[in-house]
């Protein structure tokens, strides 16, 4: 997989958070890239959701906190860290799975981490 190849996903995931969350700041960091509020609530990362002959040659991660855990196909994981604070990933390999529902899967997200 070469970055590379990944950077249209983020850029598109980018624009569609600065659209949706216009106060978002973002930080880049070593492994990802963070999206905050008061909180973070967003980031994009490569980390390891499948096993590796499972991916797409090129994909991002994009991972955020909710108060509840979502039932859906596309979340690839979801843990627990705390009670009532679930961690979502979900692996992204098109820019057309930039969708409304992963946009307001990110602006619930975003919503909860304002109210810590």
């Amino acid at each position: 997989m070469g970055i590379k190849d990944a950077l249209p996903l983020y850029e598109a995931f980018e624009s569609n958070v600065k659209k949706e969350i216009p106060d978002t700041r973002i930080k880049v960091q070593k492994t990802q890239i963070s999206f905050y509020n008061r909180h973070l609530f967003t980031c994009v990362s490569f980390i390891k959701v499948r096993k590796k002959k499972d991916c797409p040659s090129s994909y991002i991660v994009i991972t955020f906190g909710l108060n509840r855990r979502l039932d859906s196909p596309r979340i690839d994981a979801a843990t627990e860290p705390y009670p009532n604070r679930w961690t979502h990933h979900v692996l992204v390999s098109d820019v057309n799975e930039i969708d409304d529902e992963l946009m307001q899967w990110g602006g619930e997200a975003a919503v909860f981490s304002n109210r810590k």
